[in-house]
């Protein structure tokens, strides 16, 4: 396959990805969110307090606009396709909302759309994601602070840029019930997002301090079918070199790592952290985009 050839299919799946997307957002939107006054937070949030309030401008041209000037001041610090990706998907996001709205509405019960709403709101943006693509606003916010934050997660940074959007649209919907409902559905969203992201069985990291570094190794290879790493350190008050184990094990292999550890040493010192993504061999490829 020639060069050329590459560049096409990737640009097809590229809109396809962003399209199927879009397509999800607004039905989370339209469907579930907007009918029971839940905000998805970022522009489209604002854009739904400003269509609340002025109900004869479309929230979909309300979000081009408020877009536009982000995307100006995004062209300096973003790279020119992540934009213009990002640009087709605020136009097309933006068109399908004002095309499907009225179409159907859920509001039998608010917390169940909020359900609703933030797993297919989740779904769609972390679809575009995938193609380092967002529906701009909030989403090119989170990428920009992920750069100088780089050990969050975007789904997390987005839950805390979007909380002041949602308080902004209690006071205008006139109660801390939609907030509530609001909290729940981006949460919801930001899970899914990390899941399509980084992987729904995310990693963790373990490090354990053991005067047996040996047969712990050996078995977490042996059992867990993981390797380790050996950090050389040293002990604050003792002075005693030691060694540390680093390793790298999934979320259903916890329970074993420490059942393991604690028959070969009772006495070792285990800490096991989250890990947002681990890259390489028993894990996923380097072959992503973000």
């Amino acid at each position: 396959m020639g060069k050329n050839s590459k560049k096409l299919k990737t640009a097809v799946t590229d809109a396809l990805f962003i399209t199927a997307g879009c397509a999800l957002f607004a039905a989370a939107y339209n469907f579930f969110l907007e009918p029971n006054s839940v905000s998805p937070g970022g522009v489209t949030g604002i854009a739904m307090i400003i269509n609340y309030l002025f109900p004869f401008l479309p929230t979909g041209v309300l979000i081009i606009a408020i877009n536009a000037p982000l995307f100006i001041a995004g062209w300096k610090t973003e790279g020119h396709p992540f934009l213009i990706k990002s640009i087709y998907g605020t136009i097309a996001s933006s068109a399908m909302i004002d095309l499907t709205g009225g179409l159907y509405s859920y509001t039998n019960d608010p917390l169940m759309a909020a359900i609703s709403g933030g797993v297919l709101m989740g779904a769609g943006l972390g679809l575009i994601f995938t193609r380092s693509a967002t529906t701009g606003g909030s989403d090119i916010a989170g990428r920009l602070l992920l750069r100088v934050l780089p050990g969050l997660s975007l789904g997390r940074i987005m839950l805390a840029v979007d909380a002041v959007i949602i308080l902004s649209a209690a006071l205008v919907f006139g109660g801390i019930t939609f907030a509530l409902y609001a909290v729940v559905a981006v949460y919801i969203s930001s899970v899914v997002i990390d899941g399509i992201l980084y992987g729904m069985d995310s990693a963790r990291v373990a490090y354990i301090i053991t005067d047996k570094t040996r047969e712990v190794v050996e078995a977490i290879d042996r059992e867990l079918d993981r390797g380790a790493t050996l950090l050389h350190g040293e002990g604050s008050f003792s002075g005693a070199p030691m060694n540390v184990i680093l390793c790298a094990i999934r979320r259903r292999q916890i329970a074993g790592l420490k059942s393991l550890v604690r028959e070969i040493d009772p006495n070792s010192f285990l800490i096991i952290m989250d890990a947002h993504e681990v890259l390489g061999d028993g894990f996923r490829s380097f072959n992503r985009k973000i």
